[in-house]
């Protein structure tokens, strides 16, 4: 977990409260992520930070300022189905 880090100006404490879950966690981004279209082929994303929420995730790509929301599978790969433009209202979505 030496990986894994908050966003930047973000606690712990605030991404609970804004997500109303308070079992928030930050995970390890070296993981298998893909962005799922419906209208054509899978996308791999490379995270840079990933926060989990029981089965359900935000990502952060490398190089990219969106969030995606997706599925945490027990094997700790991450299908995302959902993108947001920033960290507040993907956090509102979850």
């Amino acid at each position: 977990m030496a990986d894994a880090q908050l966003p930047p100006g973000w606690t712990l404490q605030q991404i609970a409260d804004v997500s109303g879950d308070q079992e928030a966690v930050v995970l390890d981004p070296n993981r298998a992520v893909k962005w799922v279209a419906f209208d054509g082929a899978d996308e791999v994303l490379q995270p840079e930070i990933v926060l989990g929420f029981r089965s359900l995730c935000l990502v952060k790509p490398v190089h990219d300022d969106g969030w995606y929301m997706g599925s945490l599978y027990e094997d700790g790969s991450i299908d995302c189905w959902t993108a947001y433009g920033d960290l507040y209202e993907a956090l509102r979505g979850l």
